[in-house]
């Protein structure tokens, strides 16, 4: 799945109030300014720990996630 099939970049959702809570303190303790991009680097975080379960199971299927996950701390310091 690519760009060009018309979907979006653009996700919105609604955490329950506890997740949220949790979300910021751990924003708050990494020096994180805002929720939007501390959800953004735990969701590259995420993907990049399921694709890595994926590789083990088909080698000729990997690709690098890292890349973007290193592009958004570099943006943090």
């Amino acid at each position: 799945m690519d760009r060009n099939s018309g979907l979006s970049n653009r996700i919105q959702i609604d955490l329950p109030d506890e997740l949220f809570g949790h979300l910021m303190r751990v924003a708050q303790a990494m020096g994180i300014s805002n929720p939007e991009e501390a959800a953004t680097i735990g969701l590259a975080e995420w993907v990049s720990r399921r694709k890595s379960e994926l590789d083990d199971r088909d080698p000729n299927e990997k690709y690098v996630v890292n890349e973007a996950l290193d592009e958004l701390l570099e943006k943090k310091k």
